[in-house]
């Protein structure tokens, strides 16, 4: 029997030393949430810019200094790595490093691959596994597709890797291992007959093919590290006894299996969780805003404490942002007050086409920044997009006006051929199995070995039940006949790189310096100059790989006697590796410090700020709905534009849809209040730059500096202010949802108010709180096909890892997922959309294909 010790380091925390300071600038809700009891489950649900971070860091202080709890047993989950290293760097600055680093925080992904790296052994898994990257997962994906592809072309299904990938990747979200999709599929055929059969069976036997593979290089992907996590807990309790407490940041965009890895940590039942179902933008994801109602259920004792004001925007934003949002009749009714100024009046503009909205978004720009007098420059403003394709126009019209931009998540550091060519020594040194790895380094550099070569490897190694190192090892050797063409030869030197690094490895050489020896050894920066036109910043690349390196904490806690027989002390080669796999900030903070202005997706810029936000675009949405029937898809776009904006724009003309034929385009997230948008631009005088200067903590510039830059912008452009912009008319918002011909948009609009202090403690007027919910709140994600079977059905006699799930109910069934959906109102002014309506199965139309 497998035994586990807990190892609860105990630390003399004298509350007295830290004192109380922090929380003497904790509001009086933010204060409640902090001293809640421990040992009651909380929710707190915090708006945007109401100090989250801070009352979590906060909480965390708090049960240790006042409830001596012990730091090694608070575990605090946050979903980004840069927002674990803020809240790590803060918490140090309160409690000192000693104690920090004994919390254990991080994200999901990395909490799980740390403890599946010291107990794997206990579910029959090798600690040196590897995690398998998204490029190398759609790698195996496309090569298991291939002999599908023949029997698709026959017929009018179609299916693309990336599909693929996603379904197993929701199936994995949902505790779903290869066995319990082909169950659903099963199910799917006698329950809902459709079309998708067939596509669904090979995403199941993919799927399969997929395990194995991932099992035969002992390496898992990210969905794996969760669902072998909750594994791991919920067989072996006793790997979870030293926590006291859970702590979960960004709870609203959790999925089931992390769910699942709560109810698992939370042995005591002392949770904390912090979200805002108004800011939940990744139901592609997987993510279940139901996770906030379902808590509720299965703990019945926790309590909710909202935090509503907000430090971060003007009254005018909030006034917008909860427009929008208040249309969603099922959210949690709650509301948001600020301090701040009431501020300029969010802008909303009608253009011509993408174009003029580009070149109208470019002058805008440089408007603000001649009229503030530089108090706002270019590293202030962000351009949100709906998806990165959006750039390319805006790029253009801003570099044509001599603006440098950038596009925040391009490509990552740890996605550079160099830095993956380098990982993949390192990877196959520290995990012989991981053939993906092989198939990477072995011509790096090249050694003639080409793609037909490679598969005959694979295959021959896969028949002897070795991995592909392993065989190429044993012909080297002379154990295995060479086989034809000869690959001794060729390989010979690729294999004696391997071996002499191991031998580094196993000694215990640190990884920047196994990096300095694999680049001796394959001459690599040579490498790059034969290969790459752009060698020199590939060579800096590298650099900074090395200084990764040394930077990345490669200790891990010391084993207890009774621990060593059963516990493996992962290496410092293998937390690198893991560190590496797990980092998602690569390209570091130079770009960030670099005065560009940022365009980025709305997702990528979740948990990031800046002064001024513009929104392009604004009609691209999927359709125009009603106020009580927004779907999942409507709220995430609700949740996008509650960031801070000053400027949300749309195309006025009728566009193509994708057949060729004329559509109508309107702006369906409207504001049913009037005050709440205005079609002017602010008029930025004294008084605005005076509240931004004390908003931004920065100096007000002087009236000649302000004086001499709006001269130099008006010689730029002298014929119109606004370059592409449409001539606002009466009716230039009839196309959205709210119009009322009783009462036109002419009439609604009323002037910007002007910022200063005088608003300095007014209060945005609060939407009515509803006594209760009108509409239960469902699973974000309306399961279709096999979806709906896996919702549907039991899961308690599938064979997953995470055993049957047995926490929530089933989702709703497809009748009722729908039938809201078959009878859409039309609005005045609209059109109804080819396919918007109706279900995809059931209703012919040769003109809409349903995606797959």
């Amino acid at each position: 029997m497998v035994k586990f010790v807990a190892r609860l380091a105990t630390v003399n925390v004298n509350s007295g030393s830290i004192g109380s300071d922090f929380l003497s600038s904790l509001n009086s809700a933010q204060l409640q949430a902090v001293q809640h009891s421990p040992s009651i489950p909380l929710q707190i649900l915090a708006g945007p810019g109401s100090g989250k971070t801070k009352v979590l860091i906060s909480r965390v202080a708090h049960l240790i200094c006042h409830h001596d709890i012990a730091p090694s047993s608070i575990c605090a989950v946050t979903f980004t790595n840069k927002a674990a290293n803020e809240m790590r760097q803060r918490l140090t600055k309160l409690l000192g490093d000693e104690i920090t680093s004994q919390i254990k925080m991080g994200t999901f992904h990395a909490l799980c691959a740390n403890f599946l790296r010291r107990y794997g052994n206990a579910i029959a898994l090798e600690r040196n596994f590897t995690v398998c990257d998204a490029e190398e997962s759609k790698k195996l994906i496309t090569e298991f597709f291939k002999p599908y592809k023949a029997e698709l072309a026959q017929t009018d299904n179609t299916l693309k890797e990336s599909t693929i990938l996603d379904k197993i990747s929701k199936a994995k979200a949902k505790g779903f291992d290869a066995a319990a999709m082909r169950e659903a599929c099963n199910a799917a055929r006698s329950l809902i007959p459709s079309i998708t059969d067939q596509i669904n069976s090979i995403v199941s036997d993919i799927y399969e093919n997929y395990e194995k593979a991932l099992n035969r290089s002992n390496s898992l992907d990210f969905d794996d590290l969760l669902l072998f996590g909750v594994k791991l807990f919920r067989n072996h309790p006793k790997a979870v006894d030293w926590c006291s407490h859970v702590l979960i940041d960004e709870f609203q965009d959790t999925n089931i299996i992390q769910y699942e890895l709560m109810v698992e940590l939370a042995v005591h039942k002392c949770i904390t969780v912090v979200g805002d179902p108004d800011q939940s933008i990744y139901g592609w994801r997987s993510a279940e805003i139901g996770n906030l109602t379902r808590m509720q259920k299965d703990y019945p004792k926790t309590e909710q404490i909202f935090l509503e004001e907000n430090y971060r925007s003007t009254g005018s934003i909030l006034n917008a942002s909860l427009a929008i949002v208040a249309q969603d009749k099922t959210r949690v009714q709650k509301s948001l007050f600020t301090s701040h100024p009431i501020g300029s009046t969010p802008v909303l503009r009608a253009l011509q086409d993408e174009h003029d909205e580009a070149r109208y978004i470019a002058s805008e720009i440089k408007r603000v920044v001649a009229y503030t007098g530089s108090l706002l420059n270019y590293r202030d403003f962000a351009i949100l997009l709906r998806f990165t394709a959006l750039s390319r126009t805006l790029e253009s019209a801003l570099q044509k006006v001599g603006i440098p931009s950038r596009v925040l998540g391009g490509h990552k550091f740890f996605d550079r051929l160099e830095v993956k060519d380098l990982l993949a020594y390192l990877q196959l040194i520290d995990n012989s199995d991981y053939n993906p790895a092989f198939i990477r380094a072995v011509n790096v550099p090249s050694r003639g070995v080409g793609d037909k070569t490679l598969d005959g490897l694979s295959s021959v190694a896969q028949s002897k039940n070795l991995s592909t190192l392993a065989l190429v090892q044993n012909i080297c050797d002379n154990r295995i006949p060479d086989l034809k063409p000869p690959i001794k030869r060729k390989l010979g030197n690729f294999i004696k790189v391997i071996q002499k690094l191991k031998i580094f490895a196993s000694e215990g050489m640190s990884p920047p310096d196994l990096l300095h020896q694999l680049l001796e050894l394959v001459d690599y920066e040579n490498h790059l100059k034969k290969t790459q036109k752009d060698w020199e910043s590939r060579w800096e690349n590298v650099k900074e790989l090395i200084t990764f390196a040394s930077e990345v904490n490669t200790d891990s806690p010391p084993l207890g006697e009774e621990e060593l027989e059963l516990v493996e002390r992962p290496t410092p080669l293998r937390l690198f590796l893991q560190a590496s796999m797990l980092s998602s900030e690569g390209d570091g903070d130079k770009e960030n410090q670099k005065e560009k202005v940022t365009l980025v997706t709305c997702h990528a810029a979740k948990g990031l700020e800046w002064p001024v936000v513009f929104i392009p675009s604004g009609n691209a949405f999927g359709r125009a709905v009603c106020d009580s029937s927004l779907t999942t898809d409507d709220v995430e776009e609700e949740s996008v534009h509650s960031c801070p904006m000053s400027s949300l724009s749309h195309t006025h003309n009728e566009e193509k849809s994708g057949s060729g034929n004329e559509k109508e385009v309107y702006f369906p997230f409207c504001f049913s209040r009037s005050e709440a948008v205005s079609n002017v631009p602010p008029g930025l005088d004294a008084s605005q730059i005076h509240a931004m200067s004390h908003m931004l903590g920065r100096p007000e510039p002087d009236k000649e500096q302000i004086q001499k830059q709006i001269e130099e912008y008006r010689q730029r452009f002298p014929e119109q202010e606004y370059p592409g912009a449409a001539t606002p008319s009466p009716d230039y918002r009839a196309r959205t949802q709210d119009y009322n011909p009783l009462n036109p948009p002419g009439q609604q609009l009323s002037q910007p108010v002007q910022a200063g202090f005088a608003h300095s403690t007014s209060k945005v007027p609060l939407i009515k709180r509803a006594l209760s919910l009108q509409v239960p709140l469902v699973p974000t994600n309306t399961p279709t096909g096999v979806n709906q079977v896996l919702q549907r059905i039991d899961p308690s006699s599938f064979n997953k890892p995470g055993g049957p799930l047995g926490t929530f109910d089933a989702g709703p069934s497809a009748t009722e997922a729908t039938s809201e959906d078959q009878n859409l109102p039309l609005h005045p002014g609209t059109k109804r959309r080819l396919g918007v309506g109706r279900n995809n199965t059931g209703y012919a139309n040769k003109k809409f294909k349903s995606p797959t």
